[in-house]
């Protein structure tokens, strides 16, 4: 069967054309049909990488007008690519810079149409690539193209399987679903682990809210971030620095029900005869800066149990809530004093004892009573605010209003602690400078860093008491005396029972 006319005007010229005819005759005959060879038939696409739609290459070459035997045109085809590669052949000894092809040289029949139309007699054009330069994907991670197989699409960005990789931990995303920051992806676990904050007591993971927003407590000095359920659920508190207990750490528990922390545990004061030491270098702080207390006030540590019981039986006063740690007693009244300091078992202090003492009033004040169980910069400042409540009395300042009397109390603490934790003095009022340098540098030793960052946030607590007599007596009284002196406000607040303005 013949084939179509309109085949045959593009392969027949190279296939069955006459020898003696004209060499470009003969070239443009094969070149022809080798266009048609591999763009139709029944082998076309054979080791090559071509992307065109079949329907496409129907549209290009026309179906025969006539069937075919397939058997037929199949040995049809290849006994006229025997004929063309001898012409070819016979051709290239011709030449001296032939094609150099032969049935022995093992090529496929690509290779045919690849010499052929990038020799010199023929301008090359561009080979089609395995894909169109528009689809080519390059990984993102090895930055290889990638040729085949899966790959996955994510910040307009291409990656084989095995690069798409977490940043922090380095193994490759396999979930479905992951998380990104910046341009960086992460396994869901490890971004959670990197950015979603831990509670510092149970070391959990903080819960989410049912607003979907992640909720915690921060302690504003320690930055110390916790669940807010452990707010009521029990959680042990130290009763000096505020911190909650850590679930790997365990806290002193006193006997009168307070925690302590182990840092605070290593400077406690205990019992009366361990805090006279440190109350005597207070009255010499006080005779340094001018304030000298000639009464002999007795000064005792006390439970919680003792000191409220005390504050009750004081008809003056006022008192700091929700728990008051010092008192500057005025009445005469008989007082459970400590007497011995409780040991160590295990974490709790055990084995105290106790004495009633009772307490006769000599002069305005009676005595001074502290809470037992605080480290010594937090007894010292409770001393000193007490014992400003003393000068105060001994030397006829009556009647004061809380904020005045209150504020300029926490003035006297908040300098002794500056005395004590800051050696250059540079936010001490001038007027005190100079004598609480001349105690502090002869009297005081060395604080470890754990002591001085405790000094600091008992600074803290006195300048930031939300308290209207506490707190904003304080920063009244703080303002007056960086103002006008120490000296000056005092004789201003006897004269007039408020501070200079």
């Amino acid at each position: 069967m013949a084939p179509s006319s309109d085949v045959n005007h593009l392969s027949h010229p190279c296939i069955y054309g006459d020898y003696s005819s004209s060499r470009s005759e003969r070239k443009s005959g094969f070149m022809k049909w080798l266009n048609k060879l591999f763009r139709g038939g029944p082998n076309r696409g054979r080791g090559g990488r071509h992307l065109h739609e079949p329907a496409e290459e129907s549209r290009v070459w026309g179906a025969p007008s006539r069937a075919l035997d397939d058997r037929a045109r199949a040995q049809k085809e290849k006994e006229d690519l025997g004929h063309a590669m001898a012409l070819s052949s016979a051709e290239d000894l011709k030449r001296p810079n032939g094609y150099n092809w032969g049935e022995d040289t093992g090529d496929d029949y690509s290779k045919a149409p690849r010499d052929t139309l990038n020799s010199s007699a023929h301008p090359p054009f561009a080979p089609t690539p395995f894909y169109p330069h528009e689809y080519r994907r390059i990984c993102g991670g090895c930055n290889q193209e990638i040729m085949y197989g899966n790959c996955l699409g994510c910040m307009d960005t291409y990656f084989h399987p095995n690069c798409f990789r977490c940043h922090s931990c380095g193994y490759p995303i396999t979930e479905r679903e992951f998380s990104l920051s910046g341009k960086h992806p992460y396994h869901k676990s490890c971004f959670k682990e990197l950015n979603h904050p831990k509670c510092e007591v149970c070391f959990q993971f903080i819960p989410i809210n049912a607003a979907g927003l992640i909720e915690y407590r921060c302690h504003p000095f320690w930055s110390q971030k916790y669940c807010p359920s452990h707010e009521y659920d029990n959680t042990a508190r130290c009763c000096s620095c505020e911190r909650l207990e850590p679930l790997n750490i365990k806290y002193y528990r006193l006997e009168d029900g307070r925690s302590l922390c182990l840092e605070c545990m290593e400077s406690a004061i205990m019992d009366t005869g361990d805090c006279q030491p440190l109350y005597h270098s207070i009255r010499d702080y006080y005779e340094g800066m001018q304030m000298r207390i000639d009464q002999q006030i007795p000064m005792l540590l006390v439970e919680r149990e003792a000191l409220n019981e005390a504050i009750v039986g004081e008809k003056n006063g006022f008192h700091h809530l929700p728990e008051t740690r010092g008192l500057c007693l005025s009445e005469e009244q008989t007082v459970t004093s400590i007497h011995r300091r409780p040991r160590i078992g295990g974490h709790r202090l055990i084995g105290m004892r106790t004495q009633p003492q009772k307490l006769t009033r000599k002069c305005e004040v009676t005595a001074i009573l502290v809470l037992y169980g605080l480290p010594r910069l937090l007894t010292g400042a409770i001393l000193a605010h007490e014992l400003m409540h003393a000068w105060l009395r001994l030397n006829g300042y009556r009647n004061l209003n809380p904020e005045v009397e209150e504020g300029i109390c926490q003035v006297l603490s908040y300098m002794w602690l500056e005395s004590e934790v800051m050696p250059s003095f540079q936010n001490m009022p001038s007027t005190s400078t100079r004598a609480a340098s001349s105690y502090s540098s002869s009297k005081k030793g060395a604080k470890s860093h754990v002591e001085n960052k405790l000094g600091e946030f008992f600074k803290n607590q006195i300048a930031n008491d939300s308290s209207p007599a506490y707190g904003g007596g304080f920063r009244a009284a703080n303002e007056a005396v960086n103002r006008y002196g120490l000296r000056r406000t005092l004789d201003h607040i006897h004269w007039t029972g408020f501070f200079p303005v």
